[in-house]
């Protein structure tokens, strides 16, 4: 079975991220989204928000055989992608900078687990300068986000809100 992880902040998952995990389910039997907790972050969401919206939006998401769940992660991602018997991390990149910063991180995973492979997937162009802290940016500033973000996911944004 190629088990793949797929880990990010997901605080809001937005289409670009849906791209990759759609595009990696022709590639993987199986692809974990792993929502990376991280305690130096404030998040958008809590933790059972994102997961609770990812659940919604990928029961669209069937590729073939793929599977897709989704789980949470503390820690060393490695420590947790051996944990789950996943022998490939996906990453998606965007831009230059995040090459650098991706390349960083996969060269260090390799170091520190020489048996997982790290995969970096470019989105479709449509979505090639979305990212989950400038969709949040634009949406707390007024802006219009329809089309970056799932319809659902932008409906709980205004309900989040209004709930502040």
């Amino acid at each position: 079975m190629r088990r793949a992880i797929y880990p990010g902040s997901f605080d809001p998952v937005t289409n670009g991220h849906l791209d990759i995990i759609e595009r990696g389910c022709k590639l993987f039997d199986e692809i974990i989204v792993s929502i990376l907790v991280n305690p130096d972050k404030q998040p958008f969401f809590t933790l059972e928000e994102r997961s609770e919206m990812l659940s919604e939006v990928l029961q669209n998401i069937s590729q073939g055989n793929c599977t897709v769940r989704v789980d949470s992660f503390r820690g060393l991602l490695v420590n947790y992608a051996v944990a789950q018997q996943a022998n490939v991390i996906v990453r998606g990149i965007r831009a230059i900078s995040d090459y650098e910063y991706e390349l960083q991180m996969a060269l260090m995973n390799r170091r520190l687990e020489p048996g997982i492979e790290t995969v970096f997937m470019m989105p479709a162009e449509t979505y090639s300068y979305v990212s989950s802290r400038l969709v949040k940016e634009v949406f707390q500033l007024g802006g219009a986000i329809t089309g970056l973000v799932p319809p659902v996911i932008e409906r709980r944004m205004k309900e989040k809100m209004n709930q502040g």
